[in-house]
Formats: structure tokens, C-alpha cells, sequence
């Protein structure tokens, strides 16, 4: 029997979360009962992926499997860089556990019985979110991205949330990519068409210091209150509002996890990680232990390499934790996460929240989002969100 376990974990660079793999981490073996400072049981084995391209992780997967020989190989991933890697994975028979932010629409023209899935389901925020919007302020709001986050499943997810609640009209700017300043955000335009023809509401998709950027510039305009700011869920975490949080704000957003939440599992999650870490729990830590809630009981089954009954656990389980139900394979149904439609306020340093209203899931595999995966073929190979 093996006294420790071997995890490969493909690594790519962050330029928001710098420490995300340790946060992961430590998350991860929380949730399995270890001791991170510790424990000996795991062995986590980190490979650097850049970008996080499909030729990067392919060679990186292909160390950790036949070079470090890992007993699991790990790391968080786009859904478009795991086709190359799937022959790799059956070929040594192991499983692989993935972890993605849910950016894209799941689609699987071939689901591997060996890789497994712990997304965050972003879009799934961004359907409810959508559908909320809709409903509250009607017809024709306007949605403001860029050409980065464009290449997602984002706009289109809250589309499809503003359709399934009778919507029929929605407005959509890019903005201008300028390859000599990627980090240009001219906004006269944008607004200039605001003041033309306003709409009920505006839906900002943006990550990183852009996304602060904005809803900087947007405080400093004449629409502030006056036209609804709906943000993508990423922008309303709150190490990224930490940021700009002597910024007068009042946003609204829709999230599939809260820190504040006071059910017993989030709370013991959160005590636990923040006992540990001595920084506030944050949504990879979340992730992370999460999947030490189902490894916790695959280890005895890991430790004797019975590794078809661990797939098959890992295809059948379902954990409870800090928000509820979560399993790991897409054809047993995702567990439908509820999403907290929130009205955030910012002022004098302190960030308020106000659960307004919930939202409800859809199926990856419903007929309405075949739409989304017709439509977008374009090619795109943006790898990961909110790096």
C-alpha cells in the first residue's frame, strides 16, 4: 500500500491570483482532514503551462505522467486544451481531475471515462444573472466587453438567461483591441451611444485591472445611478473589489458562492482556511476543498491503485459542502448550483451586500444552449479566464 499520493498539477501563469495553486492547495488538503503544514500524504508536483494553450499542457501532462510518474494528474485548464491531452490520460489508465472557472458552456463530443471536472459554472451565474435582469428591467439591455473575454461563452450565457425570461432585445459593444496598448479602454464612444439611446440597464464583462479600471471611469460618468451596472461575477469577488474599495459603488451581480454564507460547512470551510492561511477564503481555496471532500474518501482506494473503482466513485459522488451539492462527471448531471443575485454597495472602504433575489441553473446539455456552441465556432483558443 502506498503511504503517499502523487499529484500532477498543470500550473499557468496568473497575473489576479499569483498564489492561486497554494490557495488550491491548501484547500484541497483541508478538506481531505490533513494537516497542510504537516501532512505527508500528498505530494503535489506542479508543471508550468504559460498560457495554458493545448500544446503547452499536452507536453506538460505528458512529463507529469511518464516522466514524474503521478498517480493523478490535476490542474486548472480550458475545456479546448483537454482533447490533446485525453489520449495521454487513457493510455496510463489513472484519472484526471481538472479544474476550470466555467467560462465556457460545457460540450463534450467525447467524454472520457478517466477525466473528471470540478468547475466553477461562471456561466451559470451569468444565465441567472440574465434571466434576473430581464425580468426586473425588461427588454434591451446593453452588454460591454472586450475582445479577450469576448472569445468566452459569457455574453452568450446571459443572452440565453435574458431569452428564457422573454427577452428579445440586447446590445453588445467590443471594445476596440489595440495590439501597441492591449490594455487601452476608450469609453467615449460607449457612452456617447448611453446618452443616445440608454438603455434599462448595462452588463460589464471584464477581468482583472480592466474590470476595476471600468467601474472606476464608471462612477466618474453621468450614468452612475442612473443606469443600473450589472458586473460578471469574477468583478465582484472580494479581492478584487479590495482593490477599488474606496470607490463609491453600487453594482449588481449574481455569485455561486459567498464567504459570508452561515450554513455550518461553509463556515467550518472558511475557519479552517482562514486559521491556516491568515488571508480570507477565497474561490480557489473553495475549489480546492471541495475535491479533498470526495479524494478524502478515494484515498484508501487510491493507496492499492484500485483506480477503476475511484473513477467509478468519482462518477457516481456526490459531496455536500460549503454550497451544497457537487459532483465531477458531466453525464451524471452536473449538480444545479443556486445562484445569489446580490446589489453590492462600496463606500467609505466597507463593501456591502444584499442578497436581492436567487437564481436557478440550467443543464449544460439543455437544447436551449445548443445555441451557444452553433454559434460560436470561431476557433478561439483564449485559454483561461481571469489570469
Amino acid at each position: 500500500m502506498k503511504t503517499s499520493l502523487k499529484i500532477g498539477f498543470l500550473t499557468p501563469y496568473s497575473g489576479i491570483y499569483p498564489y492561486y495553486s497554494h490557495h488550491l492547495f491548501t484547500g484541497w488538503l483541508l478538506g481531505m482532514g490533513l494537516d497542510p503544514v504537516r501532512q505527508n500524504t500528498i505530494e503535489f508536483v506542479q508543471e508550468y503551462t504559460h498560457m495554458g494553450s493545448m500544446d503547452a499542457c499536452e507536453t506538460a501532462a505528458r512529463k507529469l505522467l511518464f516522466f514524474n510518474r503521478v498517480d493523478i494528474l490535476s490542474g486548472l485548464v480550458s475545456y479546448k486544451s483537454i482533447p490533446g491531452m485525453i489520449p495521454l490520460i487513457e493510455k496510463d489508465k489513472r484519472p484526471a481531475f481538472f479544474f476550470d472557472m466555467g467560462e465556457y458552456v460545457p460540450y463534450f463530443p467525447y467524454l472520457s471515462p478517466d477525466v473528471f471536472y470540478a468547475s466553477q459554472q461562471v456561466w451559470q451565474s451569468q444565465y441567472a444573472l440574465g434571466r434576473w435582469a430581464r425580468s426586473k428591467w425588461g427588454d434591451g439591455g446593453h452588454i460591454i466587453t472586450a475582445v479577450y473575454e469576448a472569445g468566452y461563452h459569457l455574453n452568450n450565457s446571459f443572452q440565453q438567461g435574458v431569452l428564457s425570461a422573454g427577452g428579445r432585445e440586447l446590445q453588445l459593444t467590443i471594445l476596440p483591441f489595440d495590439q501597441q496598448d492591449p490594455h487601452k479602454m476608450e469609453l467615449d464612444s460607449f457612452f456617447a451611444q448611453l446618452a443616445k439611446e440608454p438603455p434599462p440597464y448595462v452588463h460589464v464583462i471584464l477581468c482583472g485591472s480592466m474590470g476595476n479600471r471600468f467601474l472606476e471611469k464608471w462612477t466618474q460618468s453621468g450614468f452612475y445611478k442612473k443606469i443600473p451596472l450589472l458586473v460578471f461575477e469574477t468583478m465582484a469577488y472580494d479581492d478584487i473589489l479590495e482593490d477599488i474599495k474606496n470607490v463609491n459603488l453600487e453594482i449588481y451581480s449574481a455569485q455561486l458562492w459567498m464567504r459570508e454564507d452561515e450554513n455550518k460547512a461553509n463556515q467550518l470551510f472558511v475557519k479552517s482556511f482562514e486559521n491556516i492561511a491568515k488571508q480570507p477564503a477565497n474561490i480557489y481555496s473553495l475549489m480546492g476543498y471541495e475535491a479533498g471532500l470526495v479524494w478524502k474518501e478515494l484515498l484508501p482506494y487510491a493507496r492499492t491503485d484500485d483506480w477503476d473503482t475511484v473513477k467509478q466513485r468519482l462518477r457516481d459522488g456526490i459531496i455536500k459542502g460549503p454550497r451544497g451539492e457537487k459532483n465531477f462527471y458531466p453525464s451524471s448531471g452536473f449538480a444545479l448550483p443556486a445562484a445569489n443575485i446580490l446589489k453590492i454597495t462600496a463606500s467609505a472602504n466597507k463593501i456591502h451586500k444584499i442578497i436581492l433575489d436567487q437564481g436557478t441553473g440550467m443543464r449544460f446539455d439543455a437544447k436551449e444552449l445548443e445555441a451557444i456552441h452553433q454559434e460560436s465556432v470561431s476557433g478561439w483558443q483564449n485559454p483561461l479566464l481571469c489570469i
